[in-house]
């Protein structure tokens, strides 16, 4: 269940989640919360996502998802893939298993 500020969040930034019923969105999981903002959203929203969860738990949701499957891996973006692994790499405490393949 996801707190009331990050269900806010998820509203604020609903226009990014627009395939997904209304009635759904505030349920989403920080893996699908994470590879939206990183991808689609700005870094105001970025910065507002880290705030929310903290820097771990984002960094835990993106690498989780990442080292899944070469799938979920593709649904980054190139750029932000690269960008993300190296911020979190340097500034995630415990870099959460930074390994890409």
């Amino acid at each position: 269940m996801n707190s009331p500020e990050l269900k806010a969040f998820i509203r604020k930034h609903s226009a990014l989640f627009w395939y997904i019923p209304d009635d759904k969105k505030e349920d989403l999981s920080p893996e699908v919360l994470v590879e939206f903002i990183l991808n689609y959203g700005d870094i105001q929203a970025v910065k507002e996502l880290i705030s929310i969860l903290g820097i771990n738990s984002v960094a835990k949701a993106f690498f989780d998802s990442i080292n899944l499957s070469e799938r979920r891996k593709g649904n980054f973006n190139e750029l932000t893939l690269n960008f993300f692994t190296i911020f979190f790499s340097r500034y995630a405490q415990g870099n959460t298993d930074a390994k890409t393949e």
